[in-house]
């Protein structure tokens, strides 16, 4: 309907093509009752204008006094009945434009409120993953911060186990063949005693 920018998400520009459409179906059924009101009192200004000029025509060509009388109250009924039929047409249209405003809330209605759900729940998971991708980010920039001296401690811990391991490994290599030696020097002594006693 309307050209939108690339940022307007498809909830949004549903929602308020929605509401344009809305908008407009009841400006043009305002318009439309305004002007049947409008054509109203023209007619009835013009009718009530004929009817005080054939008044003032009536009342300038009588010649007594009871002719002006009579010529004025012949006159007075019909414009009574016309003011009666003009309030009766307004009522009327005030009712036609209620009906119609009615219908046109009920046509648009449930488009309306279904596109404005849809942006509800569009508006909550934007919200949704925004939050979650500060906190993400935030998080991140917490580690990034903790960071350097994880890994400095890390590496020297490393190091440090590395060099104790290096370390402790030729000395359980030396302490595994020492117990060997010994063991194998106290079988030869023991076979050794078995071979003197014999």
């Amino acid at each position: 309907m309307y050209p939108f920018p690339q940022s307007v998400t498809p909830a949004v520009r549903t929602h308020m093509d929605a509401q344009t459409a809305f908008v407009n179906d009841m400006s043009k059924s305002l318009f439309r009752s305004f002007q049947q009101m409008c054509e109203l009192n023209i007619q009835l200004a013009q009718t009530m204008l004929e009817e005080t000029t054939l008044t003032s025509q009536q009342v300038l060509s009588a010649d007594r006094q009871s002719e002006v009388l009579s010529a004025a109250s012949s006159r007075a009924q019909p414009a009574t009945e016309k003011l009666r039929s003009y309030q009766q047409h307004i009522a009327r249209l005030a009712t036609d434009a209620q009906v119609e405003l009615a219908r046109v809330t009920e046509q648009h209605v449930q488009n309306t409120t279904r596109t404005a759900r849809a942006l509800v729940d569009e508006v909550a998971r934007t919200s949704a993953e925004e939050a979650e991708r500060g906190i993400r980010s935030q998080q991140e920039a917490m580690r990034n911060l903790a960071d350097p001296f994880t890994r400095q401690d890390g590496a020297i811990q490393s190091r440090a186990g590395d060099g104790a391991a290096h370390a402790s490994q030729p000395n359980g290599q030396a302490t595994a063949t020492a117990s060997t030696t010994q063991h194998g020097q106290a079988s030869q002594q023991s076979r050794q005693t078995g071979a003197s006693s014999h």
